[in-house]
């Protein structure tokens, strides 16, 4: 703490081991009462739990191998090949602090812990500078990707002014990780005030058929083949959109072509298919 001295701090270590009271602890060091008090509950203040750290994230052993490794002349990718690590996390790690001259494995390890932390502050909610510039675009309507790649056309050296896209979707969509104002979704060119995943559809009946019978529902003497008189129809587009009809009897595979000169909508290939259905003799139009 500031403006303790070593001895200080040693001293009172001491007498909250002894159990000592705190006129005594007041009495041995040049300190007032509070800020006796508010260091012997730092001292009783339990240690914060180390983070579980996820076996794909470098531990402290292997940035004193990293930092030993550089400080001796090794190439990132000797140093890799003997902690069984790729090269590009080594060469990453040694960039994001400060290189191979200040590359030192406790500050490291102590930023990496730091950046573990969560929920970390949005990046809009701490630039007033970028979340006003990003504002000003969506009320232009401009997309999210625009903006983000816009930011690195217009601003190249300060890295400030960064954001990605999914950050700015982040914020609009979900309000408690967000920086920007509700209303600015209705500014987005899909209009939707909720985030859809991927393929979610409407199913308001468009593109869909109506009146169709499922394949399941078809009676057990034509689904096994044992009975003649069955017939599947299917249609062969072909160039130009010209398009034929077939028949198939189930039981023998017997095939009739038909013939579409008027077109191949639903309704004209069922016309063109009942036509020629009525040529066959009775016992086979089950």
């Amino acid at each position: 703490m500031a403006g303790w001295t070593r001895w200080e701090r040693e001293r009172i270590a001491e007498l909250v081991e002894q159990g000592a009271p705190p006129w005594l602890m007041h009495r041995s060091v040049n300190q007032s009462r509070h800020a006796v008090r508010r260091y012997v509950l730092r001292l009783n203040r339990a240690p914060q739990p180390e983070p579980v750290r996820s076996p794909l994230r470098l531990s402290l052993a292997e940035r004193e191998e990293i930092s030993r490794g550089v400080a001796g002349g090794e190439s990132l990718r000797a140093i890799a090949l003997r902690l069984g690590r790729a090269p590009s996390t080594i060469s990453r790690e040694v960039t994001a602090n400060g290189g191979r001259r200040r590359y030192r494995a406790c500050p490291a390890d102590r930023a990496a812990l730091r950046r573990l932390r969560r929920p970390k502050p949005a990046r809009l909610a701490t630039c007033a500078r970028l979340r006003h510039v990003v504002e000003s675009k969506l009320e232009l309507r401009w997309s999210p990707r625009q903006i983000s790649g816009w930011l690195e056309l217009e601003y190249p050296s300060d890295s400030e002014m960064r954001v990605s896209h999914e950050t700015i979707y982040v914020s609009l969509y979900v309000q408690s990780r967000g920086a920007l104002r509700k209303e600015l979704t209705r500014s987005l060119r899909s209009g939707h005030g909720t985030r859809r995943r991927r393929g979610h559809s409407v199913m308001n009946g468009q593109g869909q058929l109506g009146g169709t019978v499922n394949i399941r529902e078809r009676p057990a003497e034509a689904n096994d083949r044992a009975v003649p008189g069955h017939w599947e129809g299917d249609l062969l587009m072909g160039k130009r959109m010209h398009a034929m009809a077939t028949l198939v009897e189930r039981t023998t595979r017997f095939v009739m072509l038909v013939s579409l000169p008027d077109g191949h909508r639903a309704d004209q290939v069922a016309d063109a298919l009942a036509a020629k259905i009525t040529e066959l003799p009775e016992q086979l139009r089950r």
